[in-house]
């Protein structure tokens, strides 16, 4: 699993639909995710650390953890199927944990107001992620094969012995 943060919230530039952008910590990989307009609006809320009047239906949630004494731990975006993005909300009271069905969008702006971490597993990320920096990815592609180059066989014979050693 990769922990990602919220970018942003942007707009496709053909439909006009709101995504919401999530970027790994090295900002190298960038995660969009289709929403609707109204968790859009939530988003941007929880971003702007705005305070509605009245809790709308993301900061009652918020809420009723805190009533009963729970915590988000993390929410977790665990799959992606026919384009439809997967999320759980992993919720801890006391010594129970539970891990609940959640649509991307509720979890994501719940997280934000809960200030818990946001992780994408890994497969999600290599099928739907975009480059952010080609540029890097490119030079650490390029640092990789120079390493492949520079390889000798007894490298990898000293090394298995080193670790060898070190599970003794």
């Amino acid at each position: 699993m990769i922990e990602m943060k919220v970018a942003g919230i942007a707009l496709d530039a053909v439909s006009r639909s709101p995504i919401v952008l999530l970027k790994d910590g090295s900002e190298r990989r960038a995660l969009p995710i289709y929403i609707g307009q109204d968790q859009a609006k939530s988003i941007i809320g929880a971003i702007e650390n705005q305070k509605p009047p009245r809790p709308l239906t993301h900061d009652l949630i918020a809420n009723l953890f805190d009533a009963w004494g729970m915590s988000l731990e993390k929410i977790i975006i665990h799959a992606l199927q026919d384009n439809t993005f997967y999320a759980l909300l992993c919720l801890k009271q006391g010594k129970t944990k539970k891990k609940i069905d959640c649509r991307p969008s509720d979890a994501i702006s719940i997280a934000l107001r809960t200030n818990s971490p946001i992780w994408v597993m890994e497969e999600v990320i290599a099928d739907a992620s975009i480059p952010v920096d080609r540029e890097a990815d490119e030079e650490e592609r390029q640092a990789f094969r120079d390493f492949l180059d520079k390889l000798r066989p007894e490298d990898l014979i000293q090394r298995g012995k080193l670790e060898k050693n070190d599970e003794q």
